[in-house]
Formats: structure tokens, C-alpha cells, sequence
């Protein structure tokens, strides 16, 4: 599969912001499409693209140039029918490799039935191993999104302990975004940047393959 540049991002809920927002940051065109202005007022001046639609309006959907993207990513949580219809638009608009997000199995097949590249369920595979390969020593879960970027669990580094996240800056050193974190049982989802690190602590991140390398997230 031939490297994605150019990306669409329907729903701008936790899930689809991070991923639109890291997707921005490592270089890549992003249009975002939610159907909240305020939403989209929010995310305007991190993405390169962000407007307000419906995303089951073909017309609308092909007005704003959706085919010529390599890549959809179907983000809408709270609403199963325009997931499902906005995943058949954009395969029959033609782009070529979409993944969405589903809420359960049911709306899982029927994501997979179609069209949808890949399904995933972002809240219950935190935790939850999915891969076996590209694992280093502090590596612990992986979900892909596509063939540059994913989002991997990962067992904190000894220099993190101590520091809060504000003091890290992820996204600035390390060109992640911290999604949640996990403590023993317990998951903090979009932790705050006061939040301090402590040791047995699990980062969910979301970045490009290439940035996950330089920390030895995933194996060259």
C-alpha cells in the first residue's frame, strides 16, 4: 500500500481530534469535518482543513474534494447510522482505504460489510494486546491506523518518572499526543497537564511510526 499523505477526519469527539491534530502535526494534509461549528472553531488553527457538514450529505461530501484524499478515518461515536452512511459515501467517492471507529461487533460487521478498511474500538483495545510484531522491551499495545501512524501503549521511561506533562511536552519533543493513562486498574482519558508520572505508569499515545522509532516505541 502506497504511503498516505493526505487524510479526511469525520467526528471530532477525543478519539477523532487526536488523531486529526497528530495527523496535522507529522506534516500531513488534514480535513476535519464535524458537524459542531463550535467543534470545528476549536480545531481550525491545528489541522490544515476544518469545516462544518454533514457527513451524510454526498453532495456536500464531494464538494469539499473528499475523493481526492488517500485516506478516511470514520471517528463518530455517539451516532451509528451517519457512521455507517459516511462510510459508504467516502468508499463510493473513492477513497481507498478508510478506517472507522465502532461502538460494538453488530456495528463492526456492518462497517466491515460496507466497505471499511479496518474497524477499531479505540476505549476497549486500550489494555488489550492486538499485535504480536513491531514490539520493543517497553512496548505494550499497538493499534494502526494506517501504514505511517498508530496508537501504542507504552510502558513510561525511567527519565519520565517525577515529571508532569506539561514538563514532558510530548508533542513537541517527542511529536505524540498522550491520549490517556493507565494506573494499575484505573484509566485517565485526556489527562490534564499537571498530571506527574509515576513508575508502573502506561501511556496511551498516538504519533507516527517514525517519531514511536526514536523513543523505541516500535522497532525499527
Amino acid at each position: 500500500m502506497a504511503k498516505k499523505r493526505d487524510f479526511v477526519v469525520f467526528g471530532l469527539g477525543k478519539f477523532g481530534k487526536s488523531v486529526a491534530q497528530t495527523l496535522s502535526m507529522n506534516g500531513c494534509d488534514v480535513l476535519a469535518i464535524d458537524k459542531n461549528e463550535e467543534i470545528i472553531q476549536d480545531i481550525a488553527s491545528t489541522v490544515t482543513h476544518a469545516v462544518q457538514a454533514d457527513v451524510t450529505d454526498q453532495d456536500a461530501l464531494s464538494a469539499l474534494g473528499v475523493r481526492n484524499f488517500d485516506a478516511a478515518i470514520i471517528a463518530i461515536s455517539n451516532d451509528m447510522q451517519s457512521s455507517i452512511m459516511a462510510t459508504i459515501l467516502v468508499k463510493e467517492l473513492g477513497v481507498p482505504y478508510v478506517l472507522a471507529k465502532a461502538q460494538n461487533e453488530i456495528h463492526k460487521k456492518v462497517l466491515e460489510k460496507v466497505g471499511a478498511d479496518k474497524v477499531v474500538f479505540p476505549e476497549r483495545e486500550i489494555g488489550v494486546r492486538i499485535a504480536n510484531n513491531l514490539i520493543s522491551e517497553n512496548f505494550v499495545d499497538y493499534i494502526e491506523l494506517s501504514e505511517d501512524y498508530s496508537i501504542v501503549e507504552v510502558s513510561i521511561l525511567n527519565e519520565w518518572i517525577g515529571k508532569s506533562l506539561k514538563e514532558l511536552d510530548m508533542r513537541a519533543k517527542y511529536g505524540m499526543n498522550v491520549m490517556a493513562i493507565r494506573q494499575g486498574a484505573n484509566i485517565s482519558i485526556t489527562p490534564g497537564p499537571d498530571v506527574t508520572l509515576k513508575d508502573g505508569d502506561v501511556l496511551v499515545v498516538i504519533g507516527s511510526n517514525k517519531d514511536l522509532k526514536k523513543i523505541n516505541i516500535i522497532k525499527h
